[in-house]
């Protein structure tokens, strides 16, 4: 496996796998035209290339015989409500992994960089929002010390989806 930054010339390898692995995990949620509009809006080539120029984003991504097959991306542009006042504060927007990756440890490795990065810029706390009913997400990121902060939603086209905003202290 071979973890990396990935580069403008990525954007296109980065939207396949964002696509796939949301519409794979969580696309029987959605209506169709719900499912188009939010791909469009999150993880189309334009989009995902706008991120990877941005100054507010860290992207990892994860490959495996030359194919990308896991990512993790990072905001400094908090768009989660969690008043932690006085705190350098980032969020993991992304960790999105092929099925097949499924307890590979790939996803490990994306969150032990996710928690480095983190620490290397002296940010107090991470945040993220996870799905209320991915029980297996969320013992995910209970086993590396995030606990349940707050309620929150997520849009998809205009369906709403109740989370759990999670949180890791890292300072207190």
């Amino acid at each position: 496996m071979i973890y990396r930054t990935p580069t403008e010339a990525d954007a296109s390898a980065l939207s396949e796998l964002a696509i796939s692995s949301f519409t794979d995990t969580f696309g029987h949620l959605y209506s169709a035209e719900n499912l188009n509009l939010f791909i469009a809006q999150t993880h189309s080539v334009p989009v995902v290339m706008q991120e990877l120029l941005s100054p507010m984003r860290r992207y990892r991504v994860a490959e495996e015989a030359g194919r990308m097959v896991g990512y993790c991306k990072l905001g400094f542009d908090r768009t989660l409500s969690l008043d932690l006042p006085g705190r350098a504060v980032m969020e993991l927007k992304q960790m999105y992994l092929r099925s097949s990756q499924f307890g590979s440890g790939v996803a490990d490795n994306l969150m032990e960089w996710a928690i480095d990065t983190a620490r290397n810029l002296n940010m107090d706390d991470i945040v993220l929002s996870v799905y209320n009913d991915n029980p297996r997400a969320q013992r995910f990121y209970q086993r590396f010390g995030f606990v349940h902060a707050a309620n929150c939603f997520f849009m998809v086209g205009a369906h709403r989806d109740d989370e759990f905003l999670y949180r890791l202290n890292l300072r207190d």
